[in-house]
């Protein structure tokens, strides 16, 4: 399990960085890197009533519609971690704005003398992708490169551990469901990497000058009906796998979200994994082995379902 956002007191003065949702996911998993190296943490944040009452972390508000108060919360910070993206269009609020957004934030952090920029991707952007998904975080690092402040992308695939939500997901529908569907054959491949394991390439991308991209993945590829049935033996489910037609999965899907009040996995989403958007083919950078933790973690994997939605919008 992982600590705690306010697990250290930081030093009470001396150099600061800024995590955009340092209470979110990937935010507060840097935050608790930061904080036991004893650095002082300001956070940008969407949801600042959402912020611990004893949190040592300085909370400010991720106001969009004030550029120039971005600016001001930026000043006097070294390094900018940013994790801010929006998974699937809501309202108003779709991956086209969320660039533009993004690239408001860069130019605030280059206004403010920010002086270096740490950035969370997606592996295989590009701005020629059928998914508006992987054409806005390719939009975004282009954003990111044109403000000229040194700056390292990371690009994670699917993320594991902690409160994650799609490996979780997955046991917890293998515990309760009489079958889980697969579309197609099943033989996609992912490279899942440990949240825990992102947030310490955040740092020492943070901790650099030059300008860099890294693919963060884990050490294994299983294929995602690998995985779903290495889920299924770690928590003893009797639930069949079916394979469905590709077409059927995100129809599925979208029907149990209904039930659950959630977002499951989008049509993009699905899509985009079964292109095989999220392997690559380089050396691993991450450490924890996705099937290990599988198995230390089987006891408690899929108990609770992650609720997506009344995480980031309620």
């Amino acid at each position: 399990m992982s600590d705690p956002v306010e697990a250290r007191e930081p030093a009470a003065d001396g150099p600061f960085d800024v995590v955009t949702g340092a209470f979110s996911y990937s935010g507060a998993a840097i935050t608790r890197r930061l904080l036991r190296a004893g650095r002082r943490v300001r956070t940008l944040t969407g949801h600042p009533a959402r912020a611990p009452s004893a949190t040592t972390v300085d909370v400010r508000p991720l106001d969009f519609s004030d550029v120039a108060g971005l600016a001001r919360s930026l000043e006097g910070a070294t390094t900018l971690y940013n994790t801010y993206w929006v998974r699937f269009p809501r309202g108003r609020v779709t991956h086209e704005v969320a660039v533009e957004r993004s690239a408001a934030l860069f130019e605030a952090a280059r206004s403010a003398g920010v002086e270096r920029i740490v950035h969370i991707s997606i592996t295989n952007p590009s701005a020629s992708s059928p998914y508006s998904y992987y054409r806005g975080k390719a939009a975004v690092e282009e954003a990111l490169r044109a403000v000229g402040t040194p700056a390292a992308v990371l690009r994670p695939g699917i993320l594991f551990g902690g409160d994650g939500v799609l490996v979780n997901n997955i046991a917890w529908l293998l515990r309760r469901l009489p079958v889980f569907a697969v579309g197609g054959d099943g033989s996609y491949r992912i490279r899942p990497i440990h949240i825990d394991d992102l947030a310490r390439l955040c740092l020492e991308a943070g901790a650099g000058r030059d300008d860099v991209v890294l693919d963060a993945v884990g050490p294994e590829r299983p294929t995602f009906l690998e995985l779903v049935r290495e889920i299924k033996a770690a928590v003893a489910s009797s639930s069949v796998i079916l394979k469905m037609p590709a077409a059927a999965v995100p129809v599925l899907s979208a029907g149990l979200g209904l039930a659950l009040r959630d977002v499951l996995l989008t049509r993009q989403e699905y899509g985009a994994m079964a292109d095989g958007l999220a392997d690559t083919d380089g050396p691993s950078t991450g450490q924890v082995v996705l099937s290990n933790w599988i198995a230390d973690n089987a006891a408690e994997l899929g108990r609770r379902y992650a609720h997506e939605v009344k995480r980031h919008f309620r």
